[in-house]
């Protein structure tokens, strides 16, 4: 992984958990990342990316994730969004919220329905 799409990666993480507003699970789960892929960096950036702007930094990172994202083989993006949809998982729940944003992300990247089947299993 390159360091752009960790930078990438991270932000779609991040930026879906700040949703609803950042809790300790989900800060815990993004450090786990971090650590996992050597992107402390990254995270940093993702998250400095968010606190500029928190009101528009869905549609900033929207937009930043589909020149990164958008421009990778279908089967890579429907696999960091499945990763983010885990992760989800990993603290208990899926927020309304949440699921919508990575549903329009989805949709954006063309992989709405593959993602949807994914969620379904």
């Amino acid at each position: 992984m390159t360091s752009d799409e960790k930078k990438a990666f991270l932000l779609l993480k991040s930026v879906i958990f700040h949703y609803h507003g950042l809790d300790e699970d989900e800060q815990r789960l993004l450090d786990e990342t971090a650590r996992e892929f050597d992107a402390e960096e990254e995270l940093k950036w993702a998250n400095e990316f968010i606190a500029t702007d928190y009101i528009s930094a869905f549609e900033r990172a929207r937009e930043y994730l589909n020149k990164v994202i958008g421009r990778l083989d279908k089967n890579r993006r429907l696999e960091y969004l499945d990763q983010v949809w885990k992760a989800n998982n990993r603290k208990g729940y899926i927020t309304e919220m949440e699921a919508t944003a990575m549903l329009k992300l989805a949709k954006d990247w063309q992989v709405e329905n593959e993602l949807i089947e994914l969620v379904k299993r």
